[in-house]
């Protein structure tokens, strides 16, 4: 049986519980109770039945492996979120944004002239990882560097208004705070276009003596997180040799220029974007669905991994898994649509909101295949929003509600 909203049953009455309705939405089971409905705190009159037992990874028509989960255990993940802890080590960036009214081509030079409507900041890189931490409802230990200027003091400023402990940010006098300046043009009535970015990021390398102290304060910070968020920009506050020597229940990594280097440091888990994977190891991906799996499943043992999640645009996600200790075999790659629109209207700082969600779901108890559902809702989420924003816990619940409910 089919709805209009893409849910199909699978069968009229689910194993697990007899009287109840099995639903696929979007590749996400969800059971329903058959018997009167009874409204929810939500108004919803559909209310999903808690399933017993694991999915395994069975294989599917088709070829490809199942990749559902129970959406009530994600609602269940996504409650937990406020009791843990995480720590951020990486790169804070300040990202900012300049709008502008298309004026006139100019005379100088085949380019526009924009009479300037108004300047905004936000958290960017690292930074956008911790504020979707927090908008989750995580407690956040920041761990990074910034410059002694204005970037760097808003930066502090937007933290502290959050009430974020902001003791383990360095600020280095002289330094420059990573700032990423983004010009958006458009008429008085269409949809801004980004027409140019301008990146202003210090040149030299961290003094010895300031790496030292932030080491120092990463180790302190792993210590009491129930997880460790690694966001390597490229700039320098996160480093293989800063992570190696951390003490945490785990670690996850995002990070853009450098990915192999981290073999060997501890890291449990990551989530690479494909163009990252296809520069790792030089090659290009495309359409070949074989050459990403391939791909995957190299990066999981070069970088000695449990979990790798590479996420893949409008293509979705694909998840590879280390064997657990009581299987002999791994499951097979399992590749998730995407959640939402495939259109999306800013893709500004995505990837931090991926990373957020997926280290906060495997601290609240999720195997990869959840938190990787999750972080994939909440991209879908994320990407509607203009600017760098995040996702919060309620955005992210509703989302997994409405799933549940879709169509009923």
């Amino acid at each position: 049986m089919a709805g209009p909203g893409g849910w199909r049953a699978e069968q009229a009455v689910s194993p697990d519980s007899p009287g109840s309705l099995r639903c696929r939405i979007r590749g996400v089971y969800a059971t329903f109770s058959l018997g009167p409905a009874v409204p929810n705190a939500h108004g919803e009159s559909l209310t999903p039945v808690r399933t017993k037992g694991k999915r395994s990874a069975a294989r599917v028509p088709g070829g490809a492996a199942d990749a559902s989960v129970d959406l009530t255990r994600l609602l269940d993940l996504v409650a937990a979120f406020p009791r843990h802890t995480i720590a951020v080590v990486g790169d804070f960036v300040l990202d900012g944004f300049v709008s502008g009214e298309i004026a006139r081509v100019s005379r100088e030079a085949p380019v526009l002239i924009l009479r300037r409507r108004r300047i905004e900041s936000y958290l960017g890189g690292a930074a956008n990882a911790v504020n979707n931490l927090v908008d989750l409802g995580a407690r956040v230990f920041p761990v990074g560097i910034v410059g002694d200027d204005a970037e760097g003091r808003t930066l502090i400023e937007s933290f502290r208004a959050k009430g974020v402990d902001v003791s383990r940010i360095l600020r280095v006098r002289g330094r420059t705070t990573p700032t990423k300046t983004r010009f958006l043009a458009g008429w008085s009535h269409t949809t801004e276009q980004q027409v140019l970015r301008v990146d202003h990021e210090s040149s030299e390398e961290i003094p010895a003596p300031t790496r030292e102290s932030l080491a120092r304060k990463a180790r302190q910070a792993a210590r009491r997180a129930d997880a460790v968020l690694v966001s390597d920009y490229g700039l320098g506050a996160a480093t293989p040799d800063i992570v190696r020597g951390l003490r945490a229940k785990r670690i996850t990594l995002d990070s853009r220029y450098r990915m192999l280097d981290y073999a060997g440091t501890g890291v449990c888990a990551a989530t690479p974007n494909e163009s990252e994977i296809e520069d790792a190891y030089h090659q290009r991906v495309g359409t070949d669905t074989h050459k990403l799996e391939a791909l995957g499943e190299r990066a999981l043992d070069d970088l000695g991994l449990s979990c790798l999640v590479v996420t893949r645009g409008k293509d979705g996600m694909a998840v590879f898994e280390r064997a657990p200790a009581d299987r002999r075999e791994a499951p097979p790659p399992r590749h998730i649509p995407i959640y939402g629109s495939d259109t999306p209207v800013d893709v500004t700082g995505a990837g931090d909101t991926v990373i957020a969600v997926f280290t906060l779901a495997l601290a609240a108890g999720a195997t990869c295949l959840e938190a990787a559902h999750l972080a994939n809702y909440a991209g879908g989420i994320v990407v509607m929003k203009r600017r760098t924003a995040t996702v919060t816990r309620a955005e992210l619940d509703a989302a997994l509600r409405r799933e549940a409910t879709a169509q009923r």
